[in-house]
């Protein structure tokens, strides 16, 4: 069973263009939680994702509240600048949902302060960057899942 990959209300159409790619080529499926910075539709998520969007695994919510309650009890790890434990320490899992919040602040705090114990961090070890760009840090999260897993 493939990884699950979720974005909570994306905002950038390329990072969600690129992401859907990488989904397809690591054999995760890609959860969309609304409201979206922009339309699926718009010419930048399908540059972005070329012409293998339509054969990804996509699943879209509403809201916040549909996606957590339809997942409820599932394995989670929440992605996050303000975590505290890397993202090399998570129990990697198929199956398991990788959570990222929106490009402009992240998870919710509410999010962040509920799952503390499930909120991991990609070391930046540099003071004059706040994050790494979603597309990137969704890409090494999910990478180290596969490497983890030992799943090619």
């Amino acid at each position: 069973m493939a990884l699950n990959i979720v974005l909570i209300e994306p905002e950038i159409p390329m990072n969600t263009g690129n992401i859907g790619r990488l989904s397809l080529a690591s054999g995760a499926e890609l959860h969309l939680v609304k409201p979206f910075g922009f339309s699926l539709d718009d010419s930048r998520v399908k540059r972005a994702g070329l012409d293998y969007w339509k054969h990804l695994k996509l699943h879209i919510y509403e809201n916040q509240e549909e996606f957590f309650t339809q997942h409820k009890g599932s394995q989670m790890a929440f992605l996050s600048s303000h975590g505290e434990k890397d993202y090399c320490s998570i129990d990697y899992k198929p199956g398991m949902f990788l959570v990222f919040g929106k490009e402009s602040v992240g998870l919710p705090k509410e999010i962040i302060q509920t799952e503390r114990d499930r909120t991991f961090t990609i070391p930046i070890h540099s003071p004059h960057i706040r994050s790494l760009n979603l597309a990137n840090a969704v890409a090494i999260v999910v990478y180290e899942g596969l490497r983890a897993m030992k799943v090619s």
